[in-house]
């Protein structure tokens, strides 16, 4: 069974999150915490299997209770949960050592399959984040990114890709057919001029959407 502590100030969401997790019967919540204080003194005295984090919160914050976190325990897992503002907290949050960032609105679908992969030991950014990350590393470079031409689903699928899915796992995930994928993986391989999933993994890398492997 899975444990999850669910960090969030605002108490309807706690309760919807909550709603949503118990759909999965591997899933259990371990507690809740309503700021960042909460949510370390909860992790010290019971370690959870995940931590769903929110960013925004009064107090220290979720970004700053994630640094305790992972300061406690350097193999703690945590997932940032943002409504997405403008402010450039994908970055702190990832620097901090979380392991995913979702946005608020994503479909339970997607929020499922971040918990599966960051508790395989994976990292998990979603589309929309990956390319507000992508678009504001090349903002501040002064240069355009090959990554600001791909459509939202090719910048899903090189995601998926990059992170080790196979053909029929991101076929299965994104309910296309595993030729659709085929075709968005070679249209990739032409946008971003690499030739192979490798070279495509150290695209994603050098450009600081994957971590380099340990």
């Amino acid at each position: 069974m899975m444990q999850i502590l669910l960090v969030d100030d605002h108490e309807l969401f706690r309760a919807g999150m909550r709603s949503i997790l118990e759909q999965r019967e591997d899933i259990d919540i371990l507690a809740e915490a309503a700021n960042g204080e909460e949510a370390v003194e909860i992790y010290r005295r019971t370690p959870p299997d995940l931590v769903m984090m929110d960013v925004n919160m009064p107090g220290i914050g979720g970004i700053e209770a994630t640094r305790k976190i992972l300061r406690h325990d350097k193999d703690a897992r945590v997932i940032a949960v943002t409504v997405l503002s403008d402010d450039p907290f994908p970055h702190q949050l990832l620097d901090a050592g979380a392991s995913g960032y979702l946005s608020k609105g994503c479909p339970a679908e997607e929020l499922f399959d971040a918990i599966d992969q960051v508790m395989r030991g994976d990292h998990y950014i979603s589309n929309e984040v990956a390319r507000k990350l992508t678009l504001a590393n090349f903002s501040n470079r002064g240069a355009e990114s090959h990554l600001s031409k791909l459509s939202p689903r090719e910048m899903q699928v090189m995601m998926m890709i990059t992170q080790g899915q196979s053909t029929q796992d991101i076929s299965d995930s994104l309910f296309l057919s595993p030729k659709t994928i085929s075709t968005y993986r070679h249209r990739l391989y032409e946008k971003l001029d690499v030739a192979n999933d490798v070279e495509l993994t150290h695209y994603a890398i050098r450009h600081g959407l994957l971590d380099k492997p340990q």
